[in-house]
């Protein structure tokens, strides 16, 4: 009974995880779109954030959700980690992980936390002083200033060249998180192998369509 019952927490824990995922991958491909707007129109770009700024539902609802959705699931990811190391044999010195799984896979926490803290920054940079611009500071709209806030984020090479960096760790924790996360939920059927593909290519052109942002306003500023 005390194993049925670990093991029902822990796919419980792992189902948990892996619906925070989806949730957060749904949220970075909306960013994504929005950011990639930038790069061809900054009217269009400060038209879609300003109501993204001052929509109260997003502000105050999917906002704090998103929030909370990103601190559940990089919790979730070291109490399982963690969890799955204990459980291995105490032999765990003979264990070779390169043989077993892919670098990615076994660096899930490592490009997980790194992954993390650059969320912790870009909320810092863009929510933080949305907050500040219209709550503290109280200053008057302006429906144009977004594209230049975000423009001036990339002046800096240091700061572009870490954000591009955050962004290959997040195509290596997407690479294994994303098709792990519909396995959890066992979604495995005929579809399988195309939602596979689908996994590395998001993997794949979402992160780097980050950079390609971040180096293309970098070098037209």
């Amino acid at each position: 009974m005390a194993k049925s019952t670990m093991l029902k927490s822990s796919i419980a824990k792992k189902v948990a995880m892996a619906l925070s995922g989806i949730f957060l991958i749904t949220f970075l491909s909306l960013h994504f779109f929005i950011n990639m707007i930038s790069v061809f129109s900054a009217e269009t770009f400060n038209t879609m954030s300003h109501f993204m700024g001052y929509n109260p539902v997003i502000q105050f609802v999917m906002q704090p959700v998103l929030i909370a959705g990103v601190v559940f699931h990089f919790v979730m990811g070291i109490v399982l980690e963690l969890k799955n190391k204990s459980a291995r044999p105490i032999s765990y010195v003979k264990y070779n992980g390169a043989a077993n799984a892919s670098w990615a896979s076994r660096n899930m926490i490592v490009s997980g936390l790194v992954v993390l803290a650059f969320i912790g920054l870009h909320f810092y940079d863009f929510w933080v002083q949305e907050i500040t611009y219209k709550y503290i500071d109280g200053n008057v709209i302006d429906a144009t200033r977004y594209y230049p806030e975000l423009v001036a984020k990339f002046v800096s090479p240091v700061r572009t060249g870490l954000y591009c960096l955050a962004f290959v760790l997040l195509a290596l924790h997407l690479w294994h998180g994303f098709n792990s996360s519909f396995q959890s939920v066992g979604f495995n059927n005929k579809f399988s192998k195309s939602l596979h593909k689908l996994g590395y290519a998001f993997a794949i052109i979402v992160p780097f369509g980050f950079i390609f942002i971040a180096l293309f306003h970098h070098f037209n500023n």
